[in-house]
């Protein structure tokens, strides 16, 4: 794991240093481009000696749909042509994290029981920027199993109010 990592991070910092204006819609071009080049199927038609690089890439931009900015397209034949498109996933990520860290802001994954209602959300995301003290980019995720209330993950970061880590503890704290 930490090859790719190795290998990912100079294309994910060039990218960065190559993009300086709109890489939030860059992130999204770049994340829309790993998730088309993680298919198996397709790595294994680029692995094709028959297959050229000029072919790859039109592929992967009819399979995206949308039109990739020049930063996209440059990555997108930089990763073909060096035989790295199986390691687009990991610069997506990398990508992602740096752009991120330079305008201060997180990801933050909030597990709930329940469905947060959308004007609600902004009012929780309020309460958690506050507690974590940083701006968040946050992501509802549907796990019946809390019972009820959240558990938020923030980078390394676990915040965890629901009933089913309530009852962990009391669980714990009896058979102790």
């Amino acid at each position: 794991m930490a090859e790719i990592a190795t290998i990912a991070r100079p294309y994910a910092e060039a990218l960065f240093k190559a993009s300086s204006t709109d890489r939030a819609a860059l992130v999204q071009q770049v994340q829309a481009l790993a998730d088309v080049a993680g298919h198996p199927q397709l790595l294994h038609f680029a692995d094709d000696p028959r297959v050229e690089a000029p072919q790859v890439i039109g592929l992967i931009s009819s399979v995206v749909g949308t039109p990739l900015s020049d930063a996209a397209q440059n990555l997108l034949a930089a990763v073909v042509d060096n035989g790295r498109l199986a390691v687009l996933p990991e610069i997506a990520a990398q990508f992602h994290a740096l752009v991120n860290a330079s305008s201060g802001v997180s990801d933050a994954d909030i597990h709930s029981a329940f469905a947060i209602e959308p004007a609600q959300l902004p009012e929780v995301v309020a309460v958690l920027e506050k507690r974590f003290g940083r701006k968040l980019n946050a992501r509802v995720v549907i796990e019946p199993e809390l019972i009820g209330g959240i558990r938020v993950v923030v980078g390394d970061e676990v915040l965890d109010t629901s009933v089913r880590a309530r009852l962990e503890q009391m669980r714990v704290a009896l058979t102790a």
